[in-house]
């Protein structure tokens, strides 16, 4: 049985101020790091004099198999995922990918700060309530599904937070999930945009749903829009989703 493992650490949103201690562990104690590039180079100062394979978007599944084989050779790995590498991130691949040797090797995931989380406390504290995460990629999943999906959480009265809003080749998605959102809830309700959350380049916006249409433009696939439900609001420059305690 090998003694290598494959530990798939969450990086966070961005800053090596937002890693956990047990993530900063397994990138001090792997041999080789493994990741998309981008997100090796935000953790570069934790990882010098380690043997390194960076690769570009759209590799996962190359990255993840590479990670497997290195670690059946004895290596401990470290499999880089920004944020949580279970929400939209590695973990899922790596233990599909691991689930097709016959003698795998151990996977470790170690949890992340979620892009969420950390957009969410810029803006305040919108994620109070029940909320929804979806992704407006439609890469992997067809743009129908994600509209059941939108009709589904604004009818519902979820929270709502978009990934992935709005790239370069398709810059109508969040136009699209705003009219669907529209369908279902007032236009005055809160919205919150946050681009590059924990980063040097951070950005944040405070709007509302009938006016997102003025800041389509600010949103990209560092971003994330956090719809409110029909409860939350803004005060003093915070978005606030209450609970319902009695003050």
């Amino acid at each position: 049985m090998t003694t290598g493992k494959v530990s798939v650490v969450g990086t966070g949103p961005g800053s090596v101020e937002h890693l956990t201690g047990q993530a900063k562990d397994a990138l001090h104690d792997c041999d080789l790091v493994i990741g998309y590039r981008l997100y090796v180079n935000q953790v570069a100062e934790l990882i010098e004099g380690k043997e390194v394979i960076a690769s570009a978007m759209g590799r996962e599944i190359d990255r993840c198999r590479r990670a497997v084989e290195e670690a059946k050779q004895g290596k401990k790995v470290a499999l880089v995922s920004g944020g949580d590498p279970g929400i939209y991130g590695m973990a899922g691949l790596t233990l599909q990918v691991a689930a097709e040797e016959s003698e795998p090797p151990l996977i470790e995931i170690i949890p992340g700060v979620t892009a969420a989380g950390a957009a969410a406390a810029l803006l305040g504290a919108p994620l109070m309530h029940d909320f929804a995460v979806i992704s407006l990629s439609d890469l992997l999943t067809p743009w129908e599904k994600i509209e059941k999906r939108l009709h589904a959480a604004a009818g519902a009265d979820f929270v709502i937070v978009l990934y992935n809003p709005r790239s370069r080749g398709r810059t109508d998605l969040l136009a699209k999930a705003r009219e669907i959102v529209l369908q279902h809830q007032s236009g005055d309700i809160a919205v919150g945009i946050v681009r590059g959350a924990g980063r040097k380049e951070e950005q944040k916006w405070s709007t509302t749903l009938e006016k997102l249409s003025e800041h389509i433009e600010d949103a990209d696939m560092a971003s994330l829009v956090v719809i409110g439900n029909s409860k939350t609001y803004w005060q003093n420059g915070k978005m606030i989703t209450p609970r319902g305690y009695e003050l």
